[in-house]
């Protein structure tokens, strides 16, 4: 579907000022800010709607414009205007969603549920347009491919599919139906996304007998008494937010509590109440299933993977079943590990899912002498910026400067400047990086403004990180475990590849890529976080600054493949469900909880709890762009590891290699195919060996 494109900053100033726009919006105002940033002081909830209607009915007009042209077609005139198109309407967008994911409130949402149908259908205007339609077909059948650039062939191409995978082919009956499955299943991803925060939000386990506090380490138990003077209550309060529940799930002693919470978190929107996903889920699938086979195609996974490196349903699942094959026994060997652990601390009874992390932890430590809790003063939330921050520096010669007078839309947000090694300025960057009511969870990058050029004017991007990270305390900072720490550089790898950009049309710059292509980038970087010569740039005791221990330092990369089969799996796990909900081809009528039994059962190594549910609040797939999709953090695996070899024989800091990364990969966007954008960083098709030695599979 066509995205609602932005152009420059520049464009947005000349058009607000030769229009009549609705008085006291800042949203339709020039932004006079450091680097156009958006002005989140200025901003209101009553300003999103008339904005969003004005720029919608300026967009109307400049593609009307394109469409009702007298000048025959061509690329600059018909498809480079298209992607240019929309300015206002962008800019909004870029705004209030990301507001919408990390700082919401009622009244947004319920300017999300007005919203989506409109953007929906202002966005159907533009595929379903006959006059426009006929243009871009007539470029595309006549243009000379030899005398366009690489990234002009790649914006034809995409433009007139998404058309024609938008419905532009279809007669009026058809695109009837279209527009009202479309708009339908907006509203129905905004469903599924405010259930989900419901019930997160809703749901805390009080604790006020200090006993049953034993095992959590000192830093989750001031996070709880922290958490409970906020709520005005006695005791301690743990939460369905990851800082919160990670930690009681590891180290709480008191099973029945540890049972009680994770049964808490895993029947999120599986309660039979208001905010239960399940019919959610069924219409989600069916509406998805309906409007494809509107289109043609047999399946969901059909139309999905057609703009995707797998290419195909059958593509995807040789390479989960490969993965399977190769990890289920390491995970089976794994298991047996970790039961034996159990018992030897008297544990007698099978291992249930909310027992496994507990003991796992107990596992982990017998063996490397080691633990999240050895590790996390090491770990100062304002050291592992600057160490990310040095990696970026230290790899491609980007500097970052915080500056305060850059609006936020919370004081939890941080801005920074960025900078190229030549002194341009390259970006602005958002870090918001701790857990609140208004903030969904899990961790992403938003680009709020993309890059691009347009007559001479290069546009540099606005890029946006968000987490939900350990906060700190009156006593002590923000202190992260291992894993959170992987976080950051897993989110910071997206943010490059939005910050260094450098194409010419929106629609294909940044992370505008195929979805099994975005996640290289990412996951790329989590690999410098096992290197030593990383760690020593940032790794140091919060209080005393000691640098981490060597001895710790070896123990995290002996522990790398700590029960990697069980990790593999459960990602498998939730890649083979996927599949399965958007590989059906006739209508869902069956029980969501027997659907998803069936779909995992191959993954399953422990018992599964009565009522929780995985699919309730899978998000990535119900509510956000990963349907059909999530085998993609497998498949960017095999890419990454892969990658990362280069980087390993060459130097972990060489900078020739990060220079081919950054010209070949991170900078291209979209604008080519991504399989000749890695040949061409790599020297050769990608292999699963890489991968299957880093994690001692092979």
């Amino acid at each position: 579907m066509k995205k609602i494109m932005l152009i420059t900053t520049a464009a947005v100033a000349t058009l607000i000022s030769g229009c009549d726009t609705p008085g006291n919006n800042p949203l339709l105002e020039e932004f006079n800010t450091p680097h156009g940033a958006a002005p989140f002081d200025k901003i209101k909830n009553e300003h999103y709607l008339p904005a969003f209607r004005y720029g919608m009915d300026e967009g109307r007009k400049e593609i009307d414009a394109i469409a009702n042209s007298a000048t025959a077609p061509t690329f600059e005139n018909t498809v480079a205007a298209l992607d240019y198109s929309g300015a206002l309407l962008t800019r909004t967008s870029g705004i209030f969603f990301n507001l919408n994911e990390a700082e919401t409130n009622p009244e947004m949402q319920k300017i999300a549920r007005e919203v989506a149908p409109l953007l929906t259908e202002y966005s159907n205007d533009i595929t379903l347009n006959e006059k426009l339609f006929s243009r871009i077909k007539a470029v595309y059948d006549s243009a000379d491919r030899s005398v366009l650039t690489p990234e002009q062939a790649m914006l034809l191409e995409k433009t007139y599919k998404d058309f024609t995978r938008s419905g532009a082919g279809l007669n009026e009956d058809g695109k009837a139906q279209y527009r009202e499955l479309t708009s339908k299943l907006s509203t129905l991803k905004l469903d599924f996304k405010q259930h989900v925060l419901n019930e997160t939000n809703a749901y805390v386990l009080t604790i006020t007998d200090s006993s049953d506090l034993k095992g959590l380490p000192a830093s989750a138990v001031e996070q709880a008494r922290e958490t409970a003077q906020k709520k005005g209550v006695d005791g301690w309060v743990f939460t369905l937010h990851q800082p919160s529940y990670t930690p009681f799930m590891k180290y709480a002693e008191n099973r029945d509590l540890r049972k009680k919470l994770y049964v808490a978190y895993n029947v999120k929107s599986n309660q039979g109440n208001e905010d239960d996903n399940n019919e959610t889920i069924r219409e989600i699938v069916n509406t998805r299933l309906q409007m494809v086979q509107l289109l043609g195609y047999k399946t969901y996974a059909d139309y999905a993977l057609e703009e995707r490196m797998a290419q195909n349903a059958a593509n995807v699942n040789n390479l989960l079943n490969e993965l399977l094959s190769a990890s289920k026994p390491f995970a089976q060997k794994e298991l047996a590990e970790v039961q034996a652990c159990a018992k030897r601390h008297g544990a007698d009874f099978e291992l249930q899912p909310y027992d496994w992390s507990f003991y796992a932890e107990k596992l982990r430590e017998e063996k490397y002498s080691i633990s999240d809790e050895a590790l996390r003063p090491y770990y100062k939330l304002d050291n592992v910026i600057k160490g990310v921050f040095g990696l970026a520096e230290k790899l491609y010669g980007i500097t970052f400067k915080e500056n305060k007078k850059i609006p936020v839309y919370h004081p939890d947000v941080r801005a920074y400047e960025v900078y190229d090694k030549n002194g341009d300025f390259l970006a602005l960057f958002y870090a918001d990086l701790h857990p609140r009511e208004g903030k969904r969870s899990g961790a992403w990058m938003n680009d709020i403004r993309d890059q691009h050029r347009q007559n001479g004017y290069v546009q540099r991007p606005h890029i946006i990180n968000v987490c939900n990270l350990t906060k700190p305390t009156d006593s002590k900072p923000a202190l992260l475990t291992f894993a959170e720490a992987n976080t950051i550089l897993h989110e910071f790898g997206h943010a490059l590849h939005g910050m260094l950009s450098d194409c010419t049309y929106p629609s294909l710059s940044g992370t505008n890529v195929y979805r099994d292509f975005v996640e290289l980038p990412s996951q790329l970087m989590e690999n410098w976080g096992k290197e030593k010569d990383f760690l020593d740039m940032f790794a140091a005791h919060y209080e005393t600054g000691e640098k981490i221990p060597a001895e710790l330092i070896e123990k995290i990369i002996a522990s790398q493949n700590f029960l990697a089969g069980y990790a593999s799996l459960r990602q498998l796990t939730f890649g083979l469900l996927d599949m399965a909900f958007h590989s059906v081809d006739k209508e869902l009528t069956g029980s969501i909880a027997d659907f998803e039994k069936a779909a995992i059962a191959r993954t399953l190594l422990l018992p599964v709890v009565e009522g929780t549910s995985i699919s309730a609040s899978f998000g990535h797939i119900f509510s956000s762009g990963y349907a059909a999709g999530y085998y993609s953090y497998k498949w960017s695996e095999v890419l990454e590891a892969d990658a990362f070899s280069v980087f390993k024989k060459n130097g972990i800091f060489d900078q020739t290699t990060a220079a081919s990364f950054r010209t070949n990969i991170l900078s291209k966007g979209g604008s080519e195919p991504p399989l000749e954008l890695y040949k061409r960083f790599r020297g050769q098709a990608p292999t699963i060996d890489a991968l299957l030695q880093r994690e001692g599979f092979k």
